[in-house]
C-alpha cells in the first residue's frame, strides 16, 4: 500500500475505503457526520433519534423492556441483537468504535470480526481514574488545581488531609470515576460532608481540591505515531438548572476563539499536548479529551480531568470549519488504526488548527429534564431544523440530519433523543440543540437567545400521568439513569 503523505492522500483513503466501520452506542451523536468522510460509515444504534430518515443509522429491529445501567450494557445488548449480528455478518469483516465499552464489549466484537479501534478497555480505564490522571498530568508538568490525593473516612480526616496541603476548607471532593454531575462534591461545611459522607468514605482514595472561581474548558486532542494533534479550545456550560438538575453536571460547550485570552489558549494547547506524548509512552493511541479550569483570580490554567474516548465535545470538534478545510481530528484517530501507512507534520497541522481564522462560532446545549418528576412523552419535537420567532417561540422547518443547514443564530439543529413513548424523569437527556454562534456571554452566563431556545424546545414535549402497570418499570429506570449518556 502507497504511503499517504497528504492530507488530500487521507481523506481519499477514507472515501475509497471498502472496510465497514460501526459507531456503536445509544445514539449517534458523539460522530454524528462522520459518515459523510468515511464511505463504509454506519451508527448502530439503540435510540433511532432520526425516525428512521438518517440512512446511515441502524438500529434493533425490536425494542426490550430492559433497564440498561450503563452504555457498556447497551452496546453489549446491540452486539448480541440478531437483527445487528446478522447486519453485520453480511457485510464482513470491519472496524468498530465507541464512546464506552468493556471487557465483554471486546470479546463480542471478536466474535463478530470486528476490530476495537481503541486502545484495551482496560488500559482505558487505568487513564479514566482521575486520581491516575492526577499523577499522569504532574509528570507531564500539567499542574492540577491544588489538591490532595488520599483516604477520608470522615470529617476528621477530611480536615487533616486538607489541612495538610494547605487547601483551606472551601473544597472540593472527586471520587476516581464518574460523570462530574454525580460523582463531584463541593464542601464547605461538617454538614456538607455529611450529606456526601457514604459516597467518599468507601472510596481507597478521592481527590480534595481547593476551591477555585474558574471557568471551564475543554480541548480534544489524538494521539499518534507521530505526535499529538490538538483541536481548538472550548468553553464548557456547567450546571445550568435551565439545563441540568446536577450541579456541576456538563450541558454543552462552545467553540468560540475568543472566549479565552490568547495566552490561555496556547498554555491549553502546548499542556494538551504534553499530556498526549505521556499517553503514548503508556500505550495509548487515539482520541482523548482534557478538561481545563482557567483560575479567573489567578490566570493560572488547571488540569482538570482526561476522558480517554470521544465525549460530548466530540460533535464541536468535528464540526468546526479547520475540520472541513483539513479533516476531522476523529478521521485521524480512524487513520491510525486502519493499518495504512502515513506520514504526517503534527506540528505545522497543530500550528495551523491554533489559528483564530480557522475556527468559526459553534454551540451546542445539552437539555435534561430538571424537574423530580416521571411522565409518560405523548408529544415530542422532530430531530431537525428548527427556527427562533421573535416572540421567543420556535417552529419545525424540516427533516434534517446534517447540523450545518442551521446557517445562522436564528436557526437550529435539533437532535431529539427523549421521544414519544419514553419516560421524563429527573435528568433524562431530552436532546442536543446545535447552532452557530455563541449561547453564552462573557459573563459566563447564558444568553436571553439560549434561554429562548431552551424554553421553546420544552414547550414542543408534552406528557401524561403514569398508569399502573408502567409504575415500577419507570422506578427501576428513573432509579439507573445517572450514568454518562453522551
Amino acid at each position: 500500500m502507497k504511503t499517504l503523505d497528504s492530507l488530500s492522500d487521507i481523506r481519499r483513503f477514507f472515501y475509497r475505503d471498502d472496510v465497514p466501520t460501526y459507531f456503536v452506542s445509544a445514539t449517534p451523536f458523539n460522530l454524528l457526520g462522520l459518515d459523510e468522510w468515511v464511505k463504509n460509515w454506519k451508527f448502530i444504534n439503540y435510540i433511532d433519534c432520526f425516525d428512521g430518515q438518517h440512512p446511515n443509522v441502524i438500529t434493533p429491529s425490536d425494542t426490550t423492556d430492559r433497564v440498561f445501567q450503563s452504555i457498556e450494557e447497551i452496546n453489549n445488548y446491540l452486539l448480541q441483537h440478531k437483527s445487528i449480528v446478522d447486519f453485520i455478518r453480511a457485510r464482513g469483516p470491519g472496524r468498530a468504535v465507541f464512546l464506552f465499552f468493556d471487557e465483554e464489549t471486546e470479546a463480542l466484537c471478536k466474535e463478530l470480526d470486528l476490530e476495537v479501534c481503541f486502545p484495551s478497555a482496560q488500559l482505558r480505564e487505568a487513564i479514566d481514574n482521575k486520581i491516575a490522571t492526577t499523577q499522569i498530568g504532574n509528570e507531564a508538568g500539567v499542574a492540577s488545581v491544588p489538591n490532595a490525593l488520599g483516604k477520608v473516612a470522615d470529617w476528621d480526616g477530611l480536615v487533616a488531609l486538607a489541612n495538610g496541603a494547605d487547601l483551606g476548607l472551601d473544597l472540593v471532593i472527586q471520587t476516581a470515576f464518574g460523570d462530574s454531575g454525580h460523582t463531584t462534591f463541593f464542601i464547605k461545611s461538617e454538614a456538607d460532608f455529611a450529606k456526601h459522607a457514604e459516597e467518599i468514605a468507601k472510596e481507597d482514595v478521592v481527590k480534595v481540591m481547593k476551591r477555585i472561581r474558574c471557568r471551564g474548558a475543554a480541548l480534544e486532542a489524538c494521539v499518534t505515531r507521530h505526535g499529538t494533534i490538538v483541536g481548538p479550545l472550548m468553553t464548557e456550560l456547567v450546571g445550568f438548572p435551565e439545563l441540568t438538575p446536577y450541579r456541576g453536571g456538563w450541558c454543552g460547550n462552545e467553540v468560540f476563539v475568543d472566549a479565552f485570552p490568547a495566552v490561555v489558549r496556547e498554555q491549553a494547547r502546548k499542556s494538551t499536548f504534553r499530556f498526549g506524548e505521556a499517553l503514548r509512552k503508556r500505550g495509548y493511541r487515539g482520541y482523548f479529551e482534557c478538561d481545563y479550569l482557567y483560575d479567573l483570580d489567578t490566570h493560572d490554567v488547571y488540569l482538570g480531568e482526561v476522558n480517554p474516548r470521544v465525549t460530548g465535545a466530540s460533535s464541536m470538534t468535528n464540526l468546526a470549519s479547520f475540520a472541513h478545510a483539513d479533516a476531522p481530528l476523529f478521521l485521524f484517530h480512524l487513520l491510525e488504526f486502519s493499518g495504512a501507512e502515513f506520514e504526517l507534520d503534527v506540528a505545522a497541522l497543530n500550528e495551523r488548527w491554533s489559528d483564530p481564522d480557522n475556527i468559526d462560532n459553534w454551540s451546542q446545549l445539552v437539555i435534561k429534564h430538571t424537574e423530580d418528576s416521571v411522565q409518560c412523552v405523548t408529544e415530542a419535537p422532530t430531530s431537525g431544523i428548527w427556527t427562533l420567532r421573535d416572540d421567543g417561540g420556535v417552529d419545525f422547518v424540516r427533516n434534517q440530519t446534517h447540523r450545518r443547514t442551521a446557517h445562522d443564530g436564528r436557526n437550529a439543529f435539533w437532535l431529539r433523543m427523549t421521544g414519544v413513548g419514553d419516560y421524563f424523569y429527573e435528568g433524562a437527556d431530552l436532546g442536543i440543540l446545535v447552532t452557530p454562534g455563541r449561547l453564552m456571554d462573557d459573563e459566563f452566563q447564558l444568553t436571553p437567545r439560549a434561554k429562548s431556545w431552551i424554553a421553546g424546545i420544552r414547550a414542543q414535549y408534552s406528557g401524561r400521568p403514569l398508569q399502573a402497570q408502567e409504575d415500577e418499570v419507570v422506578a427501576r429506570v428513573a432509579e439507573v439513569a445517572g450514568f454518562k449518556f453522551l
